[in-house]
């Protein structure tokens, strides 16, 4: 398939189960695997690890902000060395039990408030960039197609992955709409589809006024944590093949 299809997952810490990593492992083609400090823990994600192996995906390091309690979708202001080193425990990590098991890590496509962050914030692009480049300068970044983060990682000579999202509604400023805010998340499967296929064939989307968008993705995502997400992934892949003609 031309077109990149991933999803966040690992996110399940102890008993507190997220998603259904094991329903849809099979139909994506790139997971994002948490690092533990947003969700996941260290059974959780190795297990995760093991499942996409088992179904040769390509894995991405899923860090965030240290915050289990709020999911890692409260902002942090932090000083730029302490955010460096939470990075590079998280990736280095990731990195370290992707290897053990077998497996690589391909790129990092930072969680949440982080990712959100980061999308408009040149301070907390490079330092994202140099956490990335100080564990291995081959790991690619993923993030919003034409954010900030695009612009930073080409100017470093970083291979970016540009993303898209199958399931939120995008604001007519191109950011996403607030997940407070009601029909933020997709979870009609009608409308993921009509919304990847307007990414895919017209690459735009439709915002949360009616007007379209132009959206340029290397790379679309369905959030795990999607009670529809399992259904959602399966006809998004059964779309992208046939889009292939394969």
């Amino acid at each position: 398939m031309p077109m990149d299809l991933n999803c966040d997952m690992g996110e399940s810490f102890g008993t507190n189960i997220v998603g259904q990593d094991e329903n849809i492992m099979p139909f994506v083609t790139s997971s994002n695997i948490a690092c533990g400090f947003h969700g996941g823990d260290p059974v959780h994600i190795e297990k995760t690890i093991q499942l996409a192996i088992k179904h040769n995906i390509r894995i991405g390091a899923h860090p965030s902000y240290p915050d289990l309690e709020g999911f890692g979708r409260r902002p942090m202001k932090l000083p730029k060395e302490e955010l460096k080193s939470i990075l590079r425990y998280q990736i280095a990590a990731l990195k370290g039990m992707v290897e053990s098991a077998g497996g690589k890590l391909s790129y990092v496509k930072p969680h949440g408030a982080l990712y959100n962050t980061a999308a408009h914030s040149r301070d907390e692009t490079l330092t994202i960039i140099e956490a990335i480049q100080s564990i291995d300068p081959k790991l690619a970044l993923m993030g919003f197609a034409g954010s900030v983060m695009q612009k930073e990682a080409k100017a470093k000579g970083m291979a970016f992955i540009a993303e898209a999202f199958a399931d939120r509604r995008y604001e007519p400023d191109g950011s996403l709409m607030s997940r407070s805010k009601e029909g933020a998340v997709l979870t009609n499967v009608e409308d993921v589809v009509d919304q990847v296929r307007n990414l895919v064939e017209k690459q735009r989307v439709k915002t949360s006024d009616g007007t379209y968008i132009s959206v340029k993705a290397d790379s679309i995502c369905v959030h795990g944590d999607n009670p529809s997400a399992p259904e959602i992934v399966k006809v998004i892949r059964e779309f992208l093949i046939a889009q292939n003609g394969s």
